[in-house]
C-alpha cells in the first residue's frame, strides 16, 4: 500500500521510534501518546482492518498477542496491568487504514471506554 503510514514505516521511509521488530511484527512509539506508555504494534503484512483478517493471518496475529505480553513485561507493567485496543473501521475510531493494536499503560486507565468530548 503505496499510501499506507504504516507500510512507510516498516519500509524505514518514515522515522519512529521502534521498540521491537521481527520478520514479521514491528512495534513502535504512538505520535501522540494518550498515555504514558502507549506503543502500536503491527504486522509487517498489510491487513487493512479486523473486517479484513482471513484464515492465513492467524499465526501473525496470534504472534503479535505475544508480543503484547512481552513488551508488557520488559516495560513492567505486566503485573500492575495495561490496556490493548484495536479500532476498525471509521465508527470504531480506526485512523489508519492498516490493523494495529494500541498498548496503552503507566497509570490507572479507568473503566471507560471512550473519552467524552
Amino acid at each position: 500500500m503505496n499510501d499506507c503510514i504504516f507500510c512507510k514505516i516498516i519500509d524505514k521511509e518514515i522515522p519512529a521510534n521502534i521498540v521491537f521488530e521481527n520478520e514479521d511484527i514491528i512495534a513502535f512509539e504512538d505520535a501522540h501518546p494518550v498515555a504514558p506508555i502507549h506503543y502500536l504494534v503491527i504486522p509487517k503484512k498489510h491487513i487493512s482492518s479486523m473486517n479484513d483478517v482471513k484464515q492465513e493471518d492467524i499465526e501473525v496475529l496470534g504472534k503479535i498477542q505475544l508480543v503484547l505480553r512481552d513488551l508488557a513485561k520488559q516495560l513492567g507493567v505486566a503485573e500492575n496491568g495495561y490496556r490493548v485496543i484495536t479500532n476498525c473501521g471509521e465508527d470504531g475510531g480506526q485512523k489508519v487504514k492498516h490493523i494495529h493494536y494500541h498498548l496503552l499503560a503507566g497509570k490507572h486507565l479507568g473503566h471507560k471506554l471512550v473519552k467524552e468530548e
